[in-house]
C-alpha cells in the first residue's frame, strides 16, 4: 500500500485526509498542469529524491498566496506518493499533484472543475 510515512522503516504512516475541494486549490493544480516551469520548480528534487529549498519555498508561498499558511509544505507527485513519501520533518504537510495524463485539455475550456474532481479522488490531492 502506498503512503507517507515518518520513518524510513515505513512503519510510522501518517494520517492521510483529503481538503474539500475549492477554486483556489484547484487552480494550483491547474497553474502546475499549463505551467511546466511552476510544475518542475513545485517538483524540484535534490540527488537524494528530497524536495529542495526551491521546491519548499514554492509551494509554501503558493498555498500563502491562497491563504494557507503553514511552516513546511511540500508537492509531491502521484508517482511519489506510490513510491511511499518519507516525512523529512514533523511539521511537513504533503500535498499530491494529480498527475496531467489523467487530464484532456481542451482549447479554451476550463480545467478548474476536472482539477477539483482529481484533488478529491487523488490520495491527500492538493
Amino acid at each position: 500500500m502506498a503512503g507517507i510515512f515518518k520513518d524510513k522503516a515505513k512503519t510510522k504512516g501518517v494520517t492521510i485526509f483529503s481538503y474539500a475541494p475549492n477554486d483556489s486549490l484547484a487552480q494550483m493544480i491547474v497553474d502546475a498542469w499549463v505551467d511546466r516551469g511552476f510544475e518542475s520548480q513545485l517538483t524540484d528534487r535534490d540527488s537524494n529524491g528530497a524536495a529542495t529549498d526551491l521546491a519548499k519555498n514554492v509551494a509554501k508561498s503558493s498555498l500563502a498566496a491562497r491563504g494557507i499558511y503553514l511552516n513546511s509544505a511540500v508537492v509531491i507527485t502521484e508517482d511519489e506518493y506510490d513510491k511511499d513519501h518519507i516525512l523529512n520533518d514533523d511539521d511537513e504537510v504533503v500535498f499530491v499533484l494529480p498527475k496531467l495524463s489523467r487530464v484532456t485539455p481542451r482549447s479554451g475550456q476550463s480545467l478548474l472543475d476536472t482539477a477539483k474532481l482529481l484533488m478529491a479522488a487523488t490520495p491527500n490531492g492538493i
